[in-house]
């Protein structure tokens, strides 16, 4: 597993602990979503955003390390990735994330192409 991807970056803003949920998610180039759950666990963190109308109602599962900034006054949350991107990534499932070592080496193959900061 790509141990950066499923940790917050140091510079995001992340305080462990803090409640996403309901934050607003911003790619490169737009809003994607809000953010419908989230871990801090250690080496496991990330987000799932519902993406609404967007793509049809996908929800997607991004890692902590995508995330570059977390604006808690706005409460938006900035990644670097593109629309496209999200769009493209593998679709979040609630039965396979927890438990499933093949759904996370898909999720860390898709993401571990992208160059995060």
């Amino acid at each position: 597993m790509n141990d950066y991807l499923w940790g917050y970056q140091p510079t995001s803003g992340h305080t462990a602990g803090a409640d996403l949920t309901g934050y607003s998610v911003e790619a490169t180039d737009g809003g994607v979503g809000k953010v419908d759950k989230h871990s801090d666990e250690a080496g496991s963190a990330y987000l799932v955003v519902d993406t609404g109308v967007w793509i049809f109602g996908k929800d997607v599962l991004l890692p902590a390390g995508t995330i570059r900034a977390i604006d808690i006054g706005d409460r938006k949350i900035y990644v670097d990735l593109t629309k496209a991107q999200i769009k493209d990534s593998p679709e979040f499932d609630r039965h396979l994330h927890a438990d499933d070592p093949g759904y996370h080496a898909q999720l860390d193959s898709y993401y571990g192409t992208f160059r995060i900061m």
